[in-house]
């Protein structure tokens, strides 16, 4: 039995490993490149890495922030995701030990965390976040049993369920958005995205993942969107590709687009997590 702290420790080196690829996925995903090869390198001058110069937080902390070739600094984004990442796996392993349950967490928070910041970047959810996730997941919930572990998760056949229900309701969502605002509201990536969620969360989590992504969407459209939009709105700025202009004429509001993504990913950490205490509680039953 491994001591609860070696456990923790372990798990948040772990974690920075598991970031590093992350930030691979981030990169190269959006493009349609391998997250094989090539090797990394560079982005300013090409420059492939050694394994020295890729050990992660660590390398950015000893090469002073910069690429040993071109002396072009090195974003510090890089080591946050790598840091965030391994927080979130020692944190998940303090909670839940060094079991299934927690390693089933840990990709499933840090698939979501790729998903969020990819969707707000490019406003595009790569299959390869939401294909693993919902492999990954299928499996995980038959494995579970077997291993005599009752977990957050959902079992095989709400598994099964689930990823039907999430992807099927995120469809009608987007077809009653399309024929309300004339354009795609909902695009692939939204729908393997909740298929995804689904197979973690059961049909019932995953129907409420979407209803608290929307409120959580609302609330940061009405507070941080809405307001940037009527300031650009007032500066003059035309309208780009990610823009959504609620008239032809040049004077009327234009609003950005919003990647729902980024509001899933979050509230499908809290349905899993907490989500049968807030049903329970909707509903004034036990969920």
């Amino acid at each position: 039995m491994i001591p609860p702290a070696l456990a923790t420790a372990y798990a948040f080196v772990l974690g920075l490993c598991v970031g590093s690829f992350l930030n691979v996925c981030i990169a190269r995903w959006p493009h349609d490149l391998s997250v094989v090869r090539p090797r990394s390198r560079c982005p300013k001058c090409g420059h492939q890495l050694a394994w020295f110069e890729n050990i992660p937080l660590l390398s950015w902390i000893v090469l002073r922030a910069r690429c040993r070739c071109c002396d072009e600094p090195i974003s510090a984004i890089y080591p946050g995701i790598e840091l965030l990442v391994g927080v979130l796996w020692a944190v998940i392993v303090h909670q839940y030990g060094a079991t299934f349950t927690a390693l089933r967490l840990g990709l499933f928070v840090t698939l979501l965390l790729g998903v969020a910041i990819t969707d707000l970047q490019h406003y595009l959810i790569p299959d390869g976040y939401t294909i693993t996730g919902l492999i990954t997941m299928l499996a995980g919930a038959l494995l579970a049993p077997f291993l005599g572990e009752s977990t957050i998760f959902a079992g095989p056949f709400d598994a099964l369920v689930g990823a039907c229900a999430g992807a099927g309701l995120i469809a009608i969502v987007g077809w009653l958005g399309e024929a309300a605002l004339g354009r795609e509201a909902m695009g692939m990536g939204d729908m393997t995205l909740m298929a995804f969620v689904g197979a973690a969360l059961g049909p019932a989590r995953a129907i409420a993942t979407i209803f608290v992504g929307a409120t959580i969407g609302a609330v940061a459209f009405l507070a941080i969107v809405y307001p940037i939009a009527m300031l650009r709105r007032g500066r003059g700025r035309s309208a780009s590709q990610t823009e959504l202009a609620l008239d032809a004429a040049p004077d009327k509001l234009r609003l950005p687009l919003v990647p729902f993504g980024v509001f899933l990913a979050p509230a499908a950490v809290v349905m899993l997590i907490w989500g049968e205490r807030l049903l329970g509680r909707v509903f004034l039953t036990p969920y």
